[in-house]
């Protein structure tokens, strides 16, 4: 069975379709939500928001926060940005590395593109801190690398979790936890049109 799920920014209506699953990510962990859920009112956090159609399609949305509530048939989320997977673009020169476990080190050619690269520093983002972006950290510690987590850019399994993460990441390297302002500002001192 299906239930109705709309999506709210206060740009647009990113989505108003029926759905059978919507995994949404909690400020304190993923919750799923399937046909005939109780009552629910949940502030969001930054994630992944995965919508399942019938049929075996599905949707994926970058959200930044808000408020879920499923009432009856109907989810309701209200979010600050909804970015659809598929609007996300690569740009001339960028590198895709499919990664084969939790680590973008493990089972990639990661570290040769890197090592080509001559690149000394890894500015993390993405989800979930405590599990990806915590092992890929110590990877790339191990290899030497130095580290940047923009804090406000990950998301973790719950926020005690992400923020257990985080500490472990501090302590590996001083001065690891950052945030996007911090970053943007570095990178446009460094080349200011990657952030123009």
């Amino acid at each position: 069975m299906a239930f109705r799920c709309v999506i709210v920014t206060p740009e647009q209506q990113a989505l108003d379709d029926s759905v059978e699953q919507v995994i949404i990510p909690a400020w304190d962990g993923q919750i799923g939500i399937l046909t005939g859920h109780s009552a629910l009112l949940v502030k969001l956090g930054l994630g992944v928001l995965r919508v399942d159609f019938a049929g075996g399609k599905s949707k994926s949305f970058m959200i930044d926060g808000g408020v879920a509530q499923m009432k009856g048939d109907h989810l309701t989320i209200i979010t600050d940005d909804a970015i659809a997977a598929e609007d996300v673009d690569f740009r001339p020169g960028d590198y895709l590395i499919p990664k084969r476990r939790y680590s973008a080190f493990f089972g990639t050619d990661f570290e040769i593109l890197l090592k080509g690269l001559k690149a000394e520093t890894l500015v993390l983002c993405g989800g979930l801190t405590d599990v990806c972006i915590h092992y890929t950290f110590v990877d790339a510690h191990q290899h030497n690398y130095y580290c940047r987590v923009v804090e406000d850019c990950v998301g973790g399994s719950s926020l005690a979790a992400h923020e257990s993460a985080l500490a472990a990441m501090e302590y590996l390297q001083t001065g690891a936890r950052c945030t996007s302002a911090a970053v943007l500002s570095a990178f446009g001192a460094f080349a200011p049109s990657l952030v123009a």
